[in-house]
């Protein structure tokens, strides 16, 4: 192992959001990768929503690189019931450590966003420079208002004091330690807690939100870990720029998903798509181009990920929530 390695590997290194799907996943990585001063802090540690708090945590531990992977998170129907507290707890959290890592001279910040910060009729695939080119889907504004937000901020404290803070925008997650809430879950951990809860109450059909037809990409977290590792390792925020896309570069229908996941779970009975429920964007793809261009590609096809995060599913406490 080279000097820079062992340098890299002992850097202190701050994840925010550690228990969450994000965060466990780029901490797994970290530790398997050997570095050696991983910092983490739950909510009854640090308030990440308290800005004296969250300064005073960064002047405390004096970390070098960060990965900011803390967010409130949920599905259509969360966004869709939530709106204010979807964009006053994100813009919070995220302004409260992006400003304490500028103050206190960290090295490096990598600053999670999301795909619906796009706008809802973009050209398929999605680039980095749609951005603010239409308007939003409505179902999840106030979240990508938020992401939005973060992005602008991470730019503008590079380009007036240097910082290196990196934007990533992944597509579609899904993976160990996801969010499994029967309504506020993302679609396709709820589609896979339903099917198995369909399957052992022996129902003869399901019901799914909309037509079946909109395209999705899906990306499992642990490929999104390791891409944030590799772009936090070799590149700055110069050669990067504003965001970078994080994704597979295939997309397929809730149909064609919902289909996977009953042949999966092992599930018998029909689908029946409820056409009176939203479908949200009608497709969402994303340019991989760019990160395809600095070396990193994804490992894990959908069928494979699916199945781990399944096992994920039966091996947690999931089911008695």
């Amino acid at each position: 192992m080279g000097l820079n390695s062992i340098s890299r590997l002992n850097k202190k290194v701050y994840i925010a959001g550690h228990k969450g799907m994000v965060g466990s996943s780029i901490y797994r990585k970290l530790f398997s990768k050997g570095y050696t001063q991983i910092i983490t802090a739950d909510h009854n540690q640090l308030d990440l929503l308290d800005h004296n708090a969250v300064n005073g945590f960064f002047q405390k531990n004096n970390p070098q690189h960060v990965y900011l992977a803390a967010a409130k998170v949920g599905g259509i129907y969360a966004n869709n019931a939530y709106p204010a507290d979807f964009i006053l707890e994100n813009i919070k959290i995220q302004t409260n450590i992006i400003e304490a890592a500028w103050r206190n001279g960290v090295e490096k910040l990598l600053f999670l966003g999301s795909s619906c910060i796009y706008p809802k009729m973009a050209t398929q695939p999605i680039k980095e420079e749609y951005l603010l080119t239409s308007s939003l889907e409505p179902t999840n504004e106030a979240y990508a208002i938020a992401k939005i937000a973060g992005i602008k901020l991470c730019n503008a404290l590079n380009k007036q004091y240097g910082t290196h803070f990196i934007s990533v925008m992944p597509s579609n997650l899904y993976g160990p330690n996801d969010n499994y809430h029967p309504e506020n879950a993302h679609a396709l951990p709820m589609l896979l807690r339903r099917f198995h809860e369909a399957k052992i109450e022996h129902w003869d059909k399901i019901k799914v939100w909309g037509t079946g037809n909109p395209r999705r990409e899906f990306l499992f977290v642990d490929d999104l870990a390791d891409a944030c590792i590799f772009l936090m390792e070799k590149f700055s925020a110069k050669e990067v720029g504003e965001l970078i896309n994080i994704g597979t570069g295939i997309d397929c229908t809730i149909n064609e998903l919902a289909k996977l996941i009953k042949y999966i779970v092992g599930f018998n009975g029909k689908i029946i798509f409820d056409q009176s429920k939203p479908d949200g964007t009608p497709r969402k793809l994303l340019d991989v181009a760019k990160i395809h261009s600095l070396g990193w590609k994804h490992k894990t096809p959908l069928k494979e990920g699916l199945i781990k995060t399944y096992k994920d599913f039966l091996d947690s406490k999931n089911l008695r929530k």
